[in-house]
């Protein structure tokens, strides 16, 4: 029964396919995508089927579409790689992923663009897997809308959520990347962009970003990972209007520069993260429209960074403004808002009339020996922080914002 079955399914790809379309139906007749795969003709559509399909080591070397129907589970059973695609023109939609097994030598994942170009990979799921969606050397492909799940516990034993390496014009959009080792990694990556995407409780960064120019993130949310974002040796990049949130910990940051030059962060949201930002050996940065709120400390810019502009940020409820680990400025700070500001403005020009010095004695003296933090709050802390704001001794005594409101 099984044999005549199969040799029936059999002659109905091969008419479908003669239509530009096959239909596989599920696993009960012992047909597999990989022999669907390889019946199909370039540029056909495969529909696959409700059902599960226990596979791995699937690979697609043609242009196709694959396209799940619900509930079309492809399980890897741990067995290796589920699907790589070595080919241009490959779209895979709506299917559920489940169990590349984790490797100490080999990046496993469910799906793996490895030399491809204009491919597209949306509107999947992604469950418990070592890595999700994975593209090497791959350019002018689009990741979008896909649900991406994983229980990572350690990371060394953990992949990341969507890994690229040596791409350019990458489109990665809408997507939800949750527990994770990196909900998204770039490494050697170009002109690429990361839009509206939530990523969040993921073991190390909700983001991390190395040497990898001119690209761009967007409007997403990095919420409650070790720490939000990380971006290194890395120039032209634009941060704009993201929210880094709830980032706690003792190395827990919402934003992380490392040697970072000539790019823009603007109207993004820092809202309780142990440091709001976080910068070193970073240059010619403009940091504007930016809201800092309920941080420890808000931003933490380190005394190799030069010539960076904080203009127009709001800070709020934050611990500490601004802390430095060197007595020399060498960073503009203009024009931002600052709730401790205690200044007058007689002329109501909405301009303070006196300057403001964010960086107060007791944060400096917090960096330069964290146990002091027990100091927080009392009496002796806010005496040594007005007599240093008179007359600066020990903090820097040109970072200083000439027109606070």
């Amino acid at each position: 029964m099984n044999k005549i079955y199969f040799h029936i399914l059999f002659f109905f790809c091969i008419v479908s396919a003669r239509a530009m379309n096959i239909s596989v139906i599920d696993t009960h007749g012992g047909f597999s995508i990989n022999q669907a795969i390889e019946l199909a003709q370039p540029y056909d559509t495969l529909i696959i089927k409700s059902g599960t399909y226990h596979e791995a080591g699937i690979k697609i070397n043609k242009p196709l579409t694959l396209i799940g129907e619900k509930n079309a589970i492809i399980d890897g059973l741990d067995l290796g790689q589920i699907l790589t695609i070595q080919s241009n023109h490959v779209t895979i939609t709506g299917l559920e992923f489940h169990n590349s097994p984790i490797s100490y030598i080999k990046d496993n994942a469910a799906i793996k663009l490895d030399s491809a170009f204009h491919c597209e990979i949306s509107n999947n799921t992604f469950i418990n897997n070592f890595f999700a969606i994975y593209l090497a050397r791959s350019a002018d492909c689009r990741i979008l809308n896909n649900e991406i799940r994983s229980h990572a516990r350690r990371e060394t034993n953990s992949g990341n959520g969507i890994h690229l390496w040596y791409c350019k014009k990458i489109t990665i959009e809408g997507n939800y990347i949750y527990a994770h080792r990196d909900g998204i990694y770039f490494e050697f990556v170009e002109d690429s962009e990361i839009k509206n995407n939530l990523s969040e409780k993921n073991l190390r960064y909700g983001l991390h970003f190395m040497f990898s120019d001119r690209c761009s993130y967007s409007q997403n949310t990095f919420r409650n990972n070790g720490a939000g974002v990380a971006v290194m040796y890395t120039k032209h990049v634009e941060m704009l209007d993201n929210r880094f949130e709830y980032n706690w910990g003792s190395a827990a940051y919402g934003l992380l520069l490392k040697e970072i030059t000539d790019s823009n962060i603007k109207n993004n949201v820092f809202l309780k993260n142990s440091s709001g930002l976080y910068a070193e050996s970073s240059n010619r940065i403009q940091i504007t429209g930016n809201t800092f709120e309920q941080n420890g400390w808000a931003v933490k810019i380190m005394g190799n960074c030069l010539d960076n502009n904080f203009s127009k940020n709001n800070f709020l409820a934050n611990t500490f403004d601004v802390a430095t680990n060197t007595r020399h400025n060498f960073n503009m700070f203009k024009d931002n808002y600052w709730d401790s500001y205690d200044g007058y403005d007689l002329d109501r020009d909405g301009v303070g009339d006196l300057p403001y010095r964010p960086v107060s004695l007791f944060s400096y003296l917090v960096e330069q020996n964290e146990p002091s933090l027990l100091l927080m709050r009392s009496l002796f802390v806010d005496m040594i922080n007005i007599a240093e704001s008179i007359i600066p001794v020990l903090t820097p005594e040109t970072l200083v914002d000439e027109s606070p409101s």
